[in-house]
């Protein structure tokens, strides 16, 4: 290590020992920078502990109005892409009520599943929350386990291959094949996820509301055309209509 970075560690070394206020009014960005790389990762317990009381207060009437304890048990997610909403669902055991809905405020694509990296789709199907990045480009995130088994089952039998990845819900307000809902939006719905006692969290995600039209009458004309199209949607049809 050379001297300059010496100097720089030596910084960083005091600035972790006397606080995070003295970084702050040091104001070297270059300091800014080397103390963001090697000191200022965050944890999923750090981003509780700086929005969790203010999530909590929140959302405090839309519990109270739900007539359920914070936090909840369990959450679901359900994804409208056509109607561009988030709804957070409460669960306990077959108990399930809703708690809130966030506006998606971008997500490409049209209807239709997501086959292949680089075709800017947001997936539709069944999926699990599988991680939380504290440290998200995009302020905070939830990853989705895309491709999930169903996918990586209906692309060997269509001989498709490089699904593509990396499919988050996220703050911002700008998305490729992901969800953006907002700063705040993505703090509240990241501390509840880190504060349900129950972590497998499911994500219902919908080309459009199918509690509210008609399976069959579905216009697929934007994305490719698949056989199992039909099977898909009558599953995310049948999960979508535990949750009225």
């Amino acid at each position: 290590m050379n001297k300059k970075n010496l100097l720089l560690a030596a910084l960083a070394a005091l600035i972790a020992i006397l606080g995070f206020e003295l970084y702050l009014l040091v104001g070297s960005p270059e300091l800014k920078a080397y103390y963001e790389k090697y000191r200022g990762r965050k944890t999923v317990s750090d981003i509780v502990g700086l929005y969790g009381e203010k999530v909590k207060n929140k959302l405090a009437g839309d519990f109270r109005r739900a007539g359920i304890d914070y936090p909840p048990d369990g959450i679901t997610l359900v994804a409208l892409k056509s109607e561009k909403i988030l709804e957070v669902w409460s669960e306990t055991g077959e108990n399930r009520v809703l708690i809130k809905k966030y506006a998606i405020l971008a997500a490409s694509g049209k209807s239709g599943p997501k086959l292949v990296e680089g075709d800017c789709q947001v997936p539709e199907g069944i999926y699990r929350i599988e991680g939380l990045n504290p440290n998200s480009s995009y302020h905070l995130s939830l990853k989705i386990n895309y491709p999930n088994e169903y996918d990586r089952q209906k692309a060997l039998g269509d001989n498709r291959t490089n699904l593509g990845r990396d499919i988050f819900i996220h703050g911002r307000n700008a998305s490729v094949g992901c969800l953006a809902i907002g700063d705040e939006a993505i703090e509240e719905l990241f501390v509840l996820a880190a504060g349900a006692k129950k972590k497998d969290i499911k994500v219902v995600m919908a080309p459009y509301d199918m509690r509210r039209k008609n399976v069959a009458g579905l216009n697929t004309s934007g994305p490719p055309a698949v056989s199992w199209l039909p099977e898909l949607y009558e599953t995310i049809s049948g999960e979508m209509s535990k949750y009225l």
